[in-house]
């Protein structure tokens, strides 16, 4: 929750991928709030009141994430929200002539897209959905210590630089600090 905080000011890719595994590791616990509580949360060097913000919000999840089917699989609405904007932003970058190395970043990417877009189950998901899969993909395998191949890293690399365009655009554009439309 106070990572979650942190990284929804400063970096809404990151923000993004931790709120993926925060729903991973609610489901990993049941969907238990005594158990979230009991094995998870009391490990951590908190205030009592810390972990009782913590517990609020983790419970938080816990019922959004059963009120909107997510106990299986799937992302909360508020992460699909999120992800629709930066479809929206990618979309606009990429219909203005106003930046060019964004442009030219995506088409460096795109190959990478296609083909793990031709791997998944999912044929019809955005080139942006894609990236953040394959970004959070490479970090459980890196969590379970598993080997990752030359050519995955390379392109995780290149999607990496990607998105990292795409966060900035996105907080410029929460800043008031992007136009896309040629001026006058």
């Amino acid at each position: 929750m106070f990572i979650s905080r942190e990284l929804r000011k400063k970096n809404i890719a990151e923000y993004l991928l931790y709120m993926w595994q925060v729903e991973d590791i609610v489901r990993a616990y049941g969907c238990s709030l005594s158990r979230i509580r009991r094995e998870y949360i009391s490990q951590f060097d908190y205030t009592d009141e810390q972990k009782e913000e913590m517990t609020d919000w983790y419970g938080d999840l816990v019922r959004m994430m059963n009120q909107e089917g997510c106990r299986e699989g799937g992302h909360l609405q508020i992460n699909r929200v999120v992800m629709m904007q930066l479809e929206e932003l990618n979309a606009q970058l990429l219909a203005s002539a106003k930046f060019p190395f964004y442009n030219s970043e995506y088409y460096r990417v795109l190959p990478y897209i296609v083909e793990l877009r031709s791997r998944g189950k999912d044929k019809s998901e955005s080139e942006v959905q894609t990236c953040f899969d394959a970004l959070y993909g490479t970090m459980v395998l890196r969590l379970q210590k598993k080997d990752i191949s030359p050519g995955t890293q390379n392109a995780i690399k290149e999607i990496t630089t990607f998105i990292g365009m795409l966060n900035d655009y996105w907080f410029k554009e929460k800043a008031g600090e992007l136009t896309f439309d040629e001026d006058p």
